[in-house]
């Protein structure tokens, strides 16, 4: 699991952090529907702690464990979320006991899983009997995310950029079908949204040359010449600002049998 390896975590909070900041806040709200309020809850795949840190103001930070396979993510994490029991693992190896939580969830994580079925299975196996397991993953499938109008004006120069909308989950029912395929009953699917308001062009392009993620390595095999004609055609789609970028993702929520 994991897609960011040997990228620092304030690179990631000024590329995705911007976007997932604000998602974590609905996320945070369906994931936790109906769990009580002593259970602990556990943030899968935390990156340097956005999702973490809502879950630590609504439930405490001793009933809050995060994990993420990279380390730089996790010292992040345990950094801002003092109390917090932050562990390095993947999701397909969970390093806590069976029902040893009462919700699980994964915000933006599972389409960077090596193995989906099986981490969503890991989360369910940790989670109590009777408890929620939720997933989140940008609706990169249908042009919702927050890098589609990226991706799209790419493939305009260049027909091999393959963009994310292949990723397991960034279509519309795939978290669905993964979670009945990891064992999770009752499953739902909802959307969730964030909205990012940007100063100028520029203050919503420069941490795409900051390396972060498929876009960041992407913007980082073009040569100059190739860089200077993306970004002048993205330009001409966003205009100088200000402007403000809506990004939805699919959310699925199932019950531990």
């Amino acid at each position: 699991m994991g897609s960011f390896g040997g990228v620092s975590a304030d690179a990631y909070a000024r590329f995705m952090g911007r976007f997932s900041t604000p998602l974590a806040v609905p996320f945070a709200e369906v994931g936790l529907a109906g769990v009580p309020a002593s259970a602990s809850v556990l943030d899968v795949g935390c990156g340097p702690g956005m999702l973490t840190l809502e879950l630590v103001r609504r439930r405490g930070a001793a009933h809050v464990a995060a994990v993420d396979p990279e380390p730089v993510f996790v010292a992040a994490t345990a950094q801002a979320c003092p109390g917090v029991d932050v562990r390095v693992a993947a999701a397909e190896e969970l390093p806590f006991a069976d029902d040893a939580f009462g919700a699980s969830l994964a915000q933006l994580v599972v389409h960077f899983m090596t193995d989906p079925v099986r981490g969503v299975g890991e989360m369910a196996r940790v989670t109590s009997p009777g408890g929620r397991v939720t997933a989140c993953v940008w609706d990169h499938a249908g042009g919702g995310g927050p890098l589609s109008l990226f991706w799209q004006v790419a493939h305009r120069f260049d027909g091999d950029a393959r963009g994310e909308a292949g990723l397991s989950g960034a279509a519309e029912g795939q978290l669905v079908d993964i979670f009945e395929r990891a064992g999770l009953a009752d499953v739902t699917q909802t959307v969730v949204e964030s909205t990012v308001a940007f100063r100028d062009f520029d203050d919503w392009w420069a941490p795409f040359l900051l390396g972060v993620g498929p876009a960041g390595r992407y913007v980082g095999t073009l040569d100059a010449a190739g860089r200077q004609r993306l970004e002048g055609a993205l330009r001409d789609e966003l205009g100088a600002g200000p402007f403000s970028v809506t990004a939805r993702a699919w959310t699925a929520v199932g019950t531990r049998t």
